[in-house]
């Protein structure tokens, strides 16, 4: 007897069509589970389990969070039914696994099959059941589903492989799973004590935010520069022929500009060559969901999300394959089943046909899963809302246009034009001959001609100076955040044209930020938590995600692109069997431990450790009140009396520890700080110190 274990009720059933296929007798429902002939399913709701909270290794009393137990750094990390907003067990969680364990240990069942979905979370989430439920040795195998159709299914029932196999899979997700708690809880525990405010701080939430952060930074920051260009705008032959030199001069060179406009003017401008060439343009590749998502953004304002949960919806309804996938390759082993949908297609009276190209089919650059395609089953319009026609259309165009049967025949131009021995200017144009592919998968460029001249012609030319402006950088949209995120070390404006291997190798080699699995919903925390926002398909930086990134940086808490990729790296090295779980989790716990180190007085000048909310740091110097931490700074408690001594957390851009306020507070002067950054970026070294109930610069030495 098989017990197929779903990861979720929708998959269950969808199964349960594959088993029809298989067998004749029909499963019937119990409690809790379907079973008939050979086979049981049952399901989980996603993940039943998760990590025990920090409680659970030092329990306590107090149910507030507090410095005195964390860091935590468990010798043998525990899970437990997953909690409510109650922190108590859910009732249907926890009768769904009881379920669960009464098949796994009854006597009939001998094979038990993971059916979770196929990627490393839910390699774990099914294991995570079958460990905690499973009194004896049974066989242990995977369901491997590329998509959820009842063919596929079926395939799948029979070539069901041994669980050992998917081992480094396995390894790699607790890893991760590992990772992110000890990240999550101790760090976000840390930062929210010390600055009396929530704080979100994650793996790979805090370098997504922080870059949105930069970059905005960088907008807000930017000062624009004039500068010239030298360009000629003239008639020949009755068309304009636009030259613009490549030289540029500062705003203070326009004199400098017009003597080089009458130099050029000064010049014979002849036609040196042309080119005119039939080409053949191929159409882009298949989707992968980061691909889909950066298309749909921008075409139709879709955020991440919604294209996810729209193409999970479709697969999950046997319309598409699986939609996590970082790939936009196909297997090569695939072609048969690629052969089949094609032939589907083509009865709708679309022109594709089956063709073997490496733009398609390339296995080193697929991982787990191949891309994004349609799958036989094809859905009725009426059937889908219309975001599920809008991402079912992308997806099957996009298949259309790659298998097209029709070439896109373009016509490539070429002119290039000499001022005199100056300069030379090279005039590219592309128009569509025949449209191809095209008709089916939008094609960015449009038709440009070039004016109609021969070898030997003169051009008319007149440069004059064109005043322009330095542009400020662009915030990140869905596409260029992305872009980044698949490799952080990467320039953004590299073009989708670029060869691809370097993109695929930093996949591979963990470099990017987050995963196809996980990114999204990442995303969509920061924006939950009021970090970030997306309006239209651009990303924006939000006075919360300030405060997080200024919080993190005064607390030395550095969880830059560098570190989570180090740590992706170290996941993608457990996946290969290259290091151990054990070593990739002690190296998170070493860069955590640097953490609370680093919080600590390790000297006076250099520390940055800015005491817990609430603590008391010394009597005010105007009505003798506390002076405590608060969330900007230090403030006395006696200000609803109208109190108003306080002392900024940061002052010029140099983090005030509470051992110098506290120094400040007993004595009147601090010891010398270091590092104070003045208004025209100037770094600077003082003491501070009380005058007449005001915090001040002090820059004599002779007292100290």
């Amino acid at each position: 007897m098989y017990l197929i274990i779903a990861e979720k009720p929708s998959l269950a059933r969808n199964i349960m069509a594959g088993i029809a296929r298989v067998q004749s007798e029909e499963l019937k429902k119990k409690n809790g589970y379907y079973e008939g002939g050979n086979y049981i399913v049952t399901w989980v709701f996603g993940h039943l389990f998760s990590l025990a909270d920090i409680e659970d290794y030092s329990p306590t009393e107090n149910p507030k969070w507090t410095m005195d137990n964390i860091p935590c750094f468990p010798k043998e990390f525990k899970f437990n039914l997953k909690k409510g907003q109650n922190k108590q067990v859910d009732p249907g969680v926890k009768k769904q696994f009881e379920a669960i364990k009464y098949l796994c240990n009854r006597r009939d069942v001998d094979t038990i099959v993971n059916a979770g979905d196929a990627d490393r979370e839910g390699e774990i989430i099914v294991r995570l059941c079958v460990s905690h439920a499973l009194t004896s040795e049974k066989n242990f195998v995977r369901l491997w589903l590329p998509d959820q159709t009842p063919q596929t299914i079926a395939e799948g029932l029979m070539t069901l492989k041994d669980e050992k196999e998917y081992q480094s899979l396995a390894n790699e997700g607790y890893a991760r799973t590992y990772i992110d708690w000890l990240y999550g809880v101790n760090l976000t525990r840390f930062a929210t004590l010390k600055t009396g405010k929530l704080l979100r701080v994650g793996r790979v939430i805090v370098p997504i935010v922080k870059a949105i952060y930069d970059r905005d930074m960088d907008i807000r920051n930017f000062v624009p520069v004039k500068y010239y260009v030298i360009a000629s705008h003239e008639k020949t032959n009755g068309e304009y022929v636009d030259l613009t030199s490549k030289n540029k001069f500062s705003k203070d060179e326009y004199d400098k500009a017009l003597s080089e406009c009458a130099r050029y003017n000064g010049q014979i401008a002849t036609v040196l060559s042309t080119k005119k060439k039939k080409d053949t343009l191929n159409p882009p590749k298949l989707f992968s969901l980061s691909k889909l998502q950066s298309y749909l953004g921008k075409k139709f304002k879709l955020s991440m999300d919604e294209t996810l949960s729209t193409a999970q919806k479709l697969y999950e309804d046997g319309y598409i394959t699986y939609p996590r996938t970082n790939s936009e390759y196909l297997a090569t082993a695939e072609q048969g089943k690629m052969k089949s949908i094609i032939a589907n297609i083509a009865k709708l009276n679309y022109p594709v046909m089956f063709r073997f190209s490496k733009s398609i089919f390339d296995d080193s650059k697929i991982e787990s899963h191949s891309a994004l395609t349609p799958t036989y089953k094809i859905p009725n319009p009426k059937d889908l809302t219309d975001k599920e026609k809008t991402v079912y259309t992308a997806i099957f165009r996009r298949f259309v246009a790659v298998f097209c049967s029709e070439e896109c025949i373009i016509q490539r131009s070429e002119i290039k034009i000499g001022v005199g021995d100056i300069e030379e200017f090279t005039l590219k144009g592309t128009v569509i001959l025949e449209p191809g592919w095209t008709r089916f998968e939008e094609y960015s460029q449009k038709d440009k001609i070039l004016p109609n001249l021969e070898k030997g012609d003169r051009v008319n030319i007149n440069f004059a100076p064109q005043e322009k402006e330095t542009a400020p950088p662009k915030h990140y949209t869905i596409e260029t955040l992305n872009n980044y995120l698949k490799n952080p070390f990467k320039d953004d404006k590299a073009t989708a044209e670029e060869n691809d291997d370097e993109e695929y190798r930093a996949i591979f080699e963990g470099l990017e930020l987050g995963t196809e699995a996980t990114r999204t919903g990442i995303i969509q925390n920061a924006c939950n938590s009021g970090y970030i926002s997306l309006k239209k398909d651009s990303y924006y930086i939000l006075p919360d995600g300030e405060y997080l990134i200024a919080s993190l940086s005064q607390l030395g808490i550095i969880m830059d692109k560098y570190k989570t990729s180090e740590l992706g790296q170290s996941l993608k090295k457990v996946y290969r069997g290259e290091c151990t779980i054990s070593d990739s989790v002690h190296l998170a716990e070493n860069e955590i431990r640097s953490v609370f180190d680093r919080s600590k007085d390790v000297s006076v000048e250099t520390d940055t450790n800015i005491g817990l909310y609430g603590e008391v740091a010394g009597k005010c110097p105007l009505c003798d009140g506390d002076i405590v931490r608060t969330k900007f700074g230090y403030g006395c408690t006696n200000y609803r009396d109208g109190c108003k001594f306080a002392i900024s957390k940061s002052i010029c851009q140099r983090t005030i520890s509470i051992s110098n306020v506290r120094m400040l507070l007993a004595s009147g002067r601090t010891s010398k700080i270091q590092g104070f950054t003045s208004k025209n970026g100037k770094s600077f070294d003082a003491y501070l110190k009380l005058e007449n109930g005001k915090v001040v610069f002090d820059f004599d030495n002779s007292q100290g």
